[in-house]
């Protein structure tokens, strides 16, 4: 059988995924690639990967896709690691410049600009002082490891993943392994395994992460970041998917 194509995310929040991945017997039996979340969509679209762990915004670019895995990247409340930072409340922003590296986070700030904020600012694609602004009624999105330690530089912080907990009462999935073909039954249950094995070694993980005096990277991998790909979890993604189509 031809190896399995793997396009995963490169943050933080994928070690515990790609340690089980890379532990067990199923890295002998994938072509895995890291990449930004932008490009590892990308990777799925032009079907130079089989699998990606991609941001779930992503699958409304594919003309078929699969959820091939129990597992994704999702919060259950506040994540930590994605943002709306901010020189003045909310209500305030006239711009808000978008993360360069992101579609479902960009798309997550677009939906509750509309549906739980009510605010229509202008927003800045490929702005050259992206995430430096100090103009007063400037924010911009962040994800991901560069927002570690930023938290308490900023007066207005908005922790997306709290913010559709407000509008919606559900969890949110950022990220979900999809495939844009069907992956054989017997693959899926393996690559599961794999993952799990990494979420239940995540102690030994942590003694090969570097670890941060202005983040707790233990407490984000154990409990801001949530895995399994629940229920109501699924909920959340179709939910998001039909808010972006009404943008």
């Amino acid at each position: 059988m031809n190896k399995i194509r793997i396009s995963a995310v490169s943050y933080t929040n994928t070690k515990p995924f790609l340690y089980g991945i890379n532990h067990t017997d199923i890295i002998n039996k994938i072509d895995l690639s890291l990449d930004i979340p932008a490009d590892c969509a990308q990777k799925l679209i032009d079907d130079k990967a089989d699998i990606g762990l991609i941001p779930v915004a992503a699958a409304l670019n594919l003309p078929e896709w699969h959820i091939v895995s129990d597992y994704c990247i999702g919060a259950v409340g506040r994540v930590d690691s994605v943002f709306i930072f901010s020189n003045c409340e909310i209500h305030d922003i006239k711009t808000i410049q978008l993360d360069p590296e992101s579609r479902s986070s960009n798309n997550l700030a677009k939906v509750l600009m509309k549906n739980h904020w009510n605010i229509t600012p202008e927003q800045i694609v490929g702005a050259a002082d992206y995430s430096h602004s100090t103009e007063p009624n400037t924010a911009f999105v962040q994800i991901g490891d560069r927002t570690f330690g930023k938290k308490d530089k900023y007066h207005y912080v908005y922790d997306l993943a709290e913010e559709w907990q407000k509008l919606t009462g559900l969890p949110f999935t950022f990220a979900a392994w999809i495939s844009n073909k069907p992956i054989p039954q017997e693959f899926i249950e393996e690559f599961n395994k794999s993952l799990q094995y990494g979420l239940d070694h995540r102690e030994e993980l942590f003694k090969e992460l570097p670890m941060r005096d202005d983040f707790d990277i233990k407490d984000y991998l154990m409990h801001k970041i949530d895995y399994p790909l629940t229920d109501a979890k699924k909920q959340a993604l179709y939910r998001f998917l039909d808010y972006i189509k009404a943008l």
